[in-house]
């Protein structure tokens, strides 16, 4: 099992409605999905923050920095 999580929720992601982990059968598809996260998140948020992934384990951590 494999799964993609936020680090922190700002603001914009608590108002985004997204989800704050979700679980996969394989590491290809937690990937895929942990990268349109950040890609959304970095493109439409408030650019407060910068999103990126780090592989910790079976875990993709989306990591909250700030700009």
């Amino acid at each position: 099992m494999f799964t993609v999580k936020v680090e922190k929720e700002c603001g914009c992601f608590k108002r985004s409605g997204m989800e704050n982990s979700k679980n996969f059968e394989n590491k290809d598809d937690a990937l895929l999905e942990a990268k349109e996260w950040a890609e959304e998140m970095n493109e439409t948020f408030c650019q407060k923050h910068n999103f990126s992934i780090v592989e910790e384990g079976n875990d993709f951590i989306i990591k909250v920095e700030m700009n």
